[in-house]
């Protein structure tokens, strides 16, 4: 695990200094096909604007890939006879994930425009990237390195090896994140994306029964009015994560923490170590601090096992089914 931090760190540090690292590299499709960047961004907020809560899809569709195989799209492949059960059917991904068709839209305009150039996977992390853009008001904007190749491997049984679930505790979150090359600041940075989007009444019930949690008792009281006391798959109502800003990227989640009004164990977990409350403290009381770590997070999160054609990598021409 200490490895691949290292390899991650030093990825990123020289990204930082505009160097390309596992082929990835600022402009990459600069000669290879100038629009790429621009046409994601474009069919991303136009998606944003009819509906907002893509957008927060699209940020945890980075997530989810990059934990799973690497980024490298394995998380858009669809099930065939040959692999009847992958990513995207996984527990933490089915039903909820969201986004697919916003990715597939920008792949096909990408593909009228340059044929077989830009991979599904660096589709997928532009437009996570795009999505924080507009819905924190383009106060998260950076630039993202291009170069990712997609993979050609997918396995549902892998999504719960390596996703984090909304109930691990603080030692958990650690570990998960490490075993990606990512350390306490970035779990807690990237945690904040939790300002944004819609949860199952599923993935937070134990905190809002009996014996009750540490949630606070007003959000505990709305929360069991809007959802049933044992949600399953057929009634699994689902409610907004930030009850006070909840179609904004902003800092409003650190709040929410230290006032106990959060849904996940993982959010409130938080809490629970000097280190972690005080990085939670700093995001809630600094103006501007969490959107400038949170861009940073974002890069280094989609360097995590980038594939090359070495490793199997390619670029699909369809980002549903390998090539």
């Amino acid at each position: 695990m200490a490895r691949v931090a290292a390899i991650l760190v030093s990825c990123v540090l020289l990204l930082a200094a505009t160097t390309s690292c596992h082929g990835l590299k600022y402009g990459y499709y600069n000669r290879r096909c100038p629009p790429a960047e621009f046409i994601v961004r474009n069919v991303v907020g136009r998606a944003i604007r009819r509906n907002p809560g893509v957008g927060a899809g699209l940020i945890r569709l980075a997530f989810h890939d990059c934990f799973v195989q690497g980024c490298d799209a394995s998380v858009l492949l669809d099930p065939t006879p040959a692999n009847p059960r992958p990513e995207k059917l996984g527990p933490p991904n089915f039903p909820s994930l969201r986004g697919f068709d916003v990715i597939d839209a920008a792949k096909a305009a990408l593909e009228r425009v340059c044929s077989g150039k830009v991979s599904c996977a660096d589709v997928v992390q532009f437009a996570g990237r795009d999505a924080a853009f507009f819905l924190s008001g383009y106060k998260v904007n950076y630039g993202l390195p291009g170069g990712r190749l997609d993979g050609r491997v997918s396995l549902e049984n892998e999504t719960l090896a390596f996703l984090p679930p909304p109930s691990f505790n603080l030692s958990e979150l650690v570990g998960s994140f490490r075993a990606k090359g990512l350390n306490v600041d970035d779990l807690v940075v990237l945690s904040g994306a939790h300002t944004i989007g819609r949860s199952h009444c599923s993935s937070f019930s134990d905190r809002i029964g009996t014996p009750p949690s540490d949630m606070d008792a007003g959000l505990a009281a709305v929360l069991r009015r809007q959802c049933p006391a044992n949600p399953n798959f057929n009634n699994d109502p689902t409610v907004v994560q930030d009850i006070v800003t909840p179609n904004r990227l902003d800092n409003q989640y650190y709040k929410n923490v230290l006032r106990r009004k959060v849904l996940f164990n993982s959010d409130a977990a938080l809490l629970t170590s000097g280190e972690t409350a005080r990085k939670v403290v700093e995001n809630a009381a600094v103006r501007g601090r969490w959107e400038r770590k949170f861009a940073r997070a974002m890069v280094k999160m989609a360097a995590i096992e980038v594939k090359t054609a070495a490793n199997g990598g390619e670029v699909r021409r369809n980002c549903r089914v390998v090539n």
